[in-house]
């Protein structure tokens, strides 16, 4: 499909992404805190008994997940048509890796309710295609030439070392998050930095002229 870019503009797709980032930010950060409270490795029994007890939470955080995979999907889209005229291949792939990652969240919610233990062995599979995304990304922030560099080698450092090595290091090493803790830190940085530009100084990107592209 093709449309004119120049009939969109990009600044309002920067803020609306920065708006849905944060989304993204706020309902994972209490979905999985949640999920932290009532999910015990290799128990399922009192696992279950936890769910059981605050039912009420459980479904709170399954509605988090899920708005958080619906904000992961349009986030996706928006950035894919702000990075357009930066690098349409590169964009394109990461948004690729992204929708990706989005359905392995949704495979992940289906075992979090049939069989809650399993939730991070699939959930972390799919990190391994944000990862490749984040590294994608921070490679078009590099090259926008109006966001700070800074955020876009935060965005490959922690996509790198943060989300891929957690994911790697899951089912390798009984101590994962020690090691990939430090990683996850930048990477948490990363995203929050990239929301904040986006929300604060979205407004003040350049905007395209005379291009079209193929959505």
């Amino acid at each position: 499909m093709k449309i004119n870019i120049t009939e969109i503009s990009q600044r309002k797709v920067a803020k609306a992404a920065g708006v849905g980032y944060l989304i993204i930010i706020l309902a994972g950060f209490f979905a999985f805190f949640v999920l932290s409270t009532l999910l015990v490795p290799g128990d399922a029994a009192k696992t279950a008994n936890n769910i059981k007890v605050n039912e009420w939470l459980f479904r709170i955080m399954i509605i988090s997940f899920i708005i958080m995979l619906i904000f992961d999907v349009v986030v996706g889209l928006l950035l894919y048509v702000l990075f357009i005229p930066i690098n349409k291949m590169l964009s394109l792939l990461a948004v690729i890796f992204r929708l990706i990652q989005a359905i392995f969240i949704a495979i992940s919610l289906c075992f979090l309710i049939i069989e809650p233990l399993s939730f991070n062995y699939v959930y972390l599979v799919g990190q391994v295609f944000f990862a490749l995304y984040l590294l994608l990304l921070g490679s078009l922030v590099m090259k926008s030439g109006y966001i700070p560099k800074i955020i876009g080698i935060l965005l490959i450092v922690g996509g790198a070392l943060g989300y891929l090595l957690e994911s790697l290091m899951y089912f390798l090493l009984p101590n994962y998050v020690a090691i990939a803790l430090p990683g996850l830190m930048v990477g948490t940085i990363a995203e929050i930095a990239i929301t904040l530009w986006l929300i604060l100084k979205g407004d003040k990107i350049p905007e395209i002229s005379n291009n079209e592209e193929s959505l």
